[in-house]
């Protein structure tokens, strides 16, 4: 599976941004999406995940009420709808897929890893 993550870049403290996470190589349907951020100097933390079906999403306490994840299974493609962002939501962000079909909120719960994109949020 090749993941590509795009829509990171520079916000201001509150503002919104959108990720997305376009798969290949299997069939998206079968997958268990989840996001990951990783801020400099600390280690890589789970962020949202969703089920192959869309069924179950499941967030980090810390962005609970804040972002969304949602996914297009016509455009092999995850979201992550970041709102109400905070200089602490700085980080690189990458999307990962589970063969399983269910993620989790550990890295090892997943098989495959986009390269990732930076979302910067401004004070």
């Amino acid at each position: 599976v090749q993941l590509q993550a795009s829509g990171g870049g520079l916000v201001q403290a509150g503002g919104s941004l959108k990720l997305s996470c376009a798969a290949s190589g299997r069939p998206f349907t079968t997958l268990a999406m989840g996001w990951f951020r990783q801020a400099p100097g600390k280690e890589r933390d789970f962020v949202a995940d969703i089920s192959w079906n869309g069924a179950r999403t499941y967030y980090a306490d810390s962005v609970q009420g804040r972002f969304t994840i949602s996914r297009d299974d016509a455009k092999n493609t995850v979201y992550l709808q970041m709102n109400s962002l905070k200089p602490e939501d700085t980080a690189v962000y990458y999307c990962a897929a589970d063969l399983g079909g269910w993620g989790g909120g550990e890295i090892n719960d997943y098989d495959f890893w986009g390269q990732g994109t930076l979302v910067t949020v401004s004070s």
